[in-house]
């Protein structure tokens, strides 16, 4: 069964164009730093990007959790606990632009895609072990003279920043391309190994590395949104886990942890026994 995805595309092309509206940063290569960028964005959407009108939650969660900004640290937990009990991962299937990236890079055709392969839910365990290493411990531990972490997760490995910050930045600069060094190719590397398995697996980054995805997922079962599947209504045919490309069998979980509520398997439902929106009691 063909499902039409683009409506959701449509979405997701339209947040990412309004959370990087700053066309001119694109031009001039410098990042914009007013008020708005002391505010999150839901997705991960790199703080850097010249386009950038809004800061990313976990790179702010770096940036002030070994600080003395405490307030400041107390505010990004506050939108991250906020948004998740309210949405759950419907962040990353609306609204995050790596997330749309990965969703077009899937379409292009490829021989053999891989839905699951040995070790696949093991692995999905890494993004949690992320989140806890590069975005609370090393920045909250490893510090400098001043006490100030390092945002490690975003210098190290996040390719979204790589694609959205990096490049274009180094591009828009002839200063920064005179600095290029190993890191700056050790992250081009990885994004372009993300790249390659976007085509071949349907989102590699969320499934197994995005700490933000991670953060979401642990709400899914409490959120507000939420999904439900009529028992009544439903016939077990299989539709909905077939659709579902995260790997996801809704009759047994319909708020599973690795969830990004596409609604791919609601569109697939021929009972219409899948429903979703606020949490009803």
């Amino acid at each position: 069964m063909k499902i039409n995805e683009w409506p959701r595309h449509g979405i997701q092309a339209l947040w990412a164009f309004l959370t990087n509206s700053r066309v001119s940063g694109f031009v001039t290569g410098k990042i914009y730093t007013g008020k708005l960028k002391h505010a999150c964005v839901p997705g991960l959407n790199c703080y850097s990007c010249p386009g950038a009108t809004g800061a990313c939650p976990i790179g702010s969660l770096q940036a002030v959790i070994g600080s003395w900004n405490f307030k400041m640290a107390y505010y990004v937990v506050g939108f991250l606990i906020f948004v998740g009990a309210l949405l759950g991962r419907l962040v990353c299937g609306f609204l995050c632009p790596f997330g749309l990236i990965q969703d077009l890079l899937n379409k292009i055709p490829f021989p053999k895609k891989i839905r699951t392969f040995r070790g696949d839910k093991l692995l999905r365990k890494l993004k949690y072990v992320i989140f806890i290493v590069f975005v609370i411990l090393l920045p909250m531990f490893v510090v400098d003279i001043m006490g100030q972490g390092a945002p490690y997760f975003c210098k190290l490995i996040c390719p979204a920043g790589t694609l959205e910050g990096g490049l274009p930045l180094v591009l828009l600069n002839k200063s920064m391309r005179s600095a290029i060094g190993w890191l700056f190719i050790w992250k081009n590397t990885i994004l372009v190994v993300t790249i390659i398995l976007s085509v071949i697996i349907y989102r590699p980054f969320c499934k197994y590395i995005c700490p933000l995805g991670a953060f979401y997922s642990i709400f899914n079962r409490v959120s507000v949104y939420r999904y439900r599947v009529d028992v009544e209504k439903c016939v077990h045919c299989g539709k909905c886990a077939k659709a579902c490309q995260m790997e996801v069998n809704p009759v047994d979980n319909p708020n599973s942890a690795e969830c990004i509520r596409c609604g791919r398997c609601k569109k697939a439902c021929p009972t219409q026994a899948i429903h979703c929106g606020i949490k009803r009691n």
